[in-house]
């Protein structure tokens, strides 16, 4: 079969429309819905109410809360991802002893259930019961209350995250330093340009692209979390490490109030669009300059 083949529209388009079926028509029900006033239990029949919803969301103070935590959690995260990815990566390009098999133990915490790794996260850090305040207890420490204090809670989070998804970035950014002339160095070798001078002058700026990339997946990705923070914390204590999916969670999975929790899907997605819109805006003319 050629590439001119007409033969090919056959298989694509089939498979095509039932793609665009499956996900436009939850897409559109769901913005529908974002307009109504609708709840399972009780049930109370739809009722249009226009930008109803939306107000009430913007309006309510724990809206503003839960985006500022979830922000938090992202960009704190991903921040320390990057950072201890990007230098694991370095050291794995150098040849190490034992590289293969720190390739293969780094992936084991991004193929675990986010889920099990927080299940076991909790007992590890249970305030009472858990291992590590035991052995601080047995050297004379305080115990610390992890996942019982805010500032606490939310560090374990975010250290969890750090755990199971710094892989991901340590695997993307050693495959794009593998890809790096080598001749470019050699020439800075001869120009007797310091490890450091070397990283600042050729690999950062030549590992900017895929940087940008990896860190906007991880991004978007860590802005959707719920399981880690649903098992470990349940949004506690109160309400101050609840994120936006746990909070969508709660008004659609435990209030029954899907009307409200549409409207909070789509705040959820213009916030994730605009924060990705504004972080690609800044970066675009460091990415052209460095093409």
């Amino acid at each position: 079969m050629t590439r001119n083949d007409p033969i090919k529209h056959v298989f694509i388009w089939p498979a095509l429309l039932i793609v665009l079926v499956i996900s436009i028509f939850p897409l559109i029900y769901s913005l529908t819905t974002s307009f109504m006033s609708l709840r399972l239990v009780p049930p109370i029949p739809a009722r249009f109410v226009g930008f109803g919803n939306y107000t009430e969301l913007l309006q309510n103070p724990r809206f503003w809360n839960v985006a500022w935590t979830t922000t938090i959690i992202a960009f704190v995260a991903v921040t320390l991802q990057y950072v201890i990815g990007f230098s694991v990566a370095l050291a794995l390009n150098r040849r190490v002893p034992g590289e293969g098999l720190f390739r293969v133990s780094f992936l084991v915490p991004m193929l675990v259930a986010p889920v099990a790794v927080a299940l076991i996260a909790r007992q590890i850090l249970n305030p009472t019961m858990g291992p590590l305040n035991e052995l601080m207890t047995a050297f004379g420490f305080p115990n610390l209350p992890f996942l019982t204090q805010t500032r606490w809670a939310i560090g374990a989070i975010i250290s969890v995250e750090v755990w199971q998804w710094t892989p991901f970035v340590i695997l993307m950014l050693l495959a794009g330093l593998q890809t790096l002339p080598e001749d470019v160095y050699e020439a800075a070798a001869l120009e007797n340009a310091s490890p450091w001078q070397q990283f600042w002058g050729i690999t950062f700026p030549m590992m900017l692209p895929i940087s940008v990339a990896v860190v906007f997946i991880r991004l978007i990705e860590s802005y959707k979390i719920i399981d880690t923070v649903f098992v470990m914390t349940g949004g506690g204590p109160g309400i101050s490490t609840e994120t936006l999916t746990l909070f969508a969670y709660q008004e659609g999975f435990k209030k029954f109030n899907l009307g409200y929790t549409s409207a909070l899907s789509f705040l959820f997605l213009i916030v994730i669009t605009v924060i990705g819109l504004v972080y690609l805006a800044i970066l675009k003319p460091y990415l052209e300059k460095h093409k």
